[in-house]
């Protein structure tokens, strides 16, 4: 990672997120039995956003209580506001606590407050939140959005039918010792399954939040390394299997986000046969085969409106 200030980033950013699952359900539908989401017109699987930015808050997490020689391990600037078993309201009282806040004129606390959460914490700096609920701290809207994952192809969901040796209940055992029925359980899983998802990074609302170019470099590290540390029976195998960021040579940005976006594909190579691995596709960008996991671009305008991609090298193979 570079070395950068707190100070916002000046850079419009978009990014694509392509990640995969096998052999396991990378994001249940609790109104579904717990199914992995799907859209019921197209066939392809859907993974939230909710779901992607539970994974990098839980990642930066792990930087703070574990690693102490990081420079995200500060609690002060890189604590996770929406964490398990969090009392948002507890925390937002705490800014009312700070003396900044405390000293501040009534009309201008909550913009105190707000501030405060702001610096100390990652995800609000990043994702925006709202923090109304108790005392007010207001409301972020943060300047990392992304869009739901969806699969390039149709998924095919599995049922396992599973069963246990162990019992909930001693009344479980008939009077000789024997279970009384077999006990029997249910998994849903995905084959295989390639999940594109998204991004976009505002410059204008960064400088509202504060999010800086350390706090983007750790983003980045998050996208993929997050799957890393969300291991689970349930998700089977989850990795990110590219990330192709385009930096734009403004806060503005030189080209509509769509049109970069087009740019790169994810094909199967063999289209009557099911892909069970990353390999069974190709990745691409203007044609040039993706073989870094992640690709970043530097995108700039010229001969009105002509889009150019300057540093190459990144995107096509090294020897």
């Amino acid at each position: 990672m570079t070395e950068s200030t707190n100070e916002s980033i000046k850079n419009r950013h978009d990014f694509i997120l392509i990640f995969d699952v096998k052999d396991g359900n990378p994001n249940g539908d609790p109104d579904a039995g717990n199914l992995p989401r799907f859209d019921p017109e197209t066939g392809h699987g859907l993974v939230t956003d909710v779901c992607i930015k539970r994974k990098i808050r839980n990642f930066v997490g792990n930087i703070i209580g574990n690693d102490p020689d990081s420079p995200y391990s500060d609690k002060n600037r890189y604590d996770i506001f929406v964490r398990e078993k969090a009392v948002l309201n507890d925390l937002i009282d705490q800014a009312h606590e700070q003396p900044e806040v405390k000293k501040a004129a009534k009309d201008k606390k909550t913009g105190e407050a707000r501030q405060w959460m702001c610096t100390k914490y990652f995800d609000i700096r990043t994702f925006g939140a709202v923090m109304s609920t108790g005392q007010n701290a207001g409301q972020v809207r943060g300047p990392v959005q992304l869009t739901f994952g969806r699969s390039v192809d149709p998924i095919v969901t599995l049922e396992h039918t599973i069963t246990r040796v162990a019992v909930t209940k001693p009344n479980d055992f008939d009077v000789k010792g024997n279970l009384k029925e077999t006990q029997m359980g249910r998994k849903n899983t995905v084959p295989y399954g390639i999940y594109v998802s998204y991004g976009f990074i505002s410059p204008h609302l960064a400088a509202q939040t504060g999010f800086s170019d350390k706090d983007l470099e750790l983003f980045w590290d998050a996208l993929v390394n997050m799957f890393e540390h969300d291991h689970s029976a349930a998700r089977g195998q989850m990795n990110t299997c590219k990330l192709v960021i385009f930096k734009h040579a403004s806060a503005l940005g030189n080209a509509p986000s769509k049109s970069l976006f087009d740019r790169v594909k994810v094909a199967k190579n063999k289209k009557d046969e099911p892909a069970r691995d990353s390999s069974d596709y190709t990745f691409t960008i203007d044609g040039k085969k993706l073989r870094s996991e992640i690709v970043r671009v530097d995108v700039d305008v010229v001969n009105d409106r002509e889009i150019q991609i300057n540093n190459e090298s990144e995107i096509i193979e090294k020897p």
